[in-house]
Formats: C-alpha cells, structure tokens, sequence
C-alpha cells in the first residue's frame, strides 16, 4: 500500500493505492496525522486506487475522521471503488462516510 499526499487550498488530499487491510491501515493513520498535524484538518482520502478495504482499513478511516474532527476539520473519501463501497454500505458507515465523486467534490461546497 502506498500513500501520498497534496495539500491544496481548502484542504489536504491524501491519495491511496493498493489494499488497505491490517498491514497499511496504520500507515493511513500516521500519514493522515501528519498532515493534521502540519495544519490541515480538512482532509479528503481519495480512494481510487483501492480496490480492497477490510475492516481494519475501515477502522483506519473512522479515526482518521476522528482525528480530523478533533482538530476542528473532517475527513471525506471520494472516488470510492466498488468493493470499498460494499464494505460502507454493509456496515452503514456510508453514512458516516459520505463518498463523493471527485476529491474535489468532497469540500466543494463548503
């Protein structure tokens, strides 16, 4: 699993390729709070490099969401790929979790 991240103007994008299971959900959760700590609390996770999440990457995500929150931000996800989308749905995370199209899309609004 891989991690890289951007930090745009409203917010950081943190960009996700490969599996994330129990091996790389701490490293989304260290690379997301680094970039809280570096003074971005809103914070997308594109996830359309990942083709799998088990619960363990879902548990990566929420406190990522939980970190960012508590920094006064949030946390979206956004180009969500099938099998990601069935885990959310599943667990009726997706509504904790909204997923949007794009990663602009996710602050686009706001």
């Amino acid at each position: 699993m891989q991690f890289s991240y951007e930090v745009k103007d409203s917010y950081a994008e943190v960009k996700s390729v490969g599996r994330l299971n129990m091996v790389a959900a701490p490293k989304l959760r260290e690379v997301v709070a680094e970039v809280v700590a570096g003074g971005s609390s809103r914070v997308v996770v594109n996830l359309a490099g990942t083709d799998f999440m088990d619960s363990s990457g879902l548990g990566a995500l929420i406190g990522c969401l939980k970190a960012a929150r508590q920094a006064g931000g949030d946390l979206r996800i956004a180009e969500v790929q099938p099998q990601v989308k069935m885990v959310l749905e599943l667990t009726n995370m997706d509504r904790v979790l909204t997923a949007y199209p794009t990663a602009e899309d996710a602050f686009g609004d706001d």
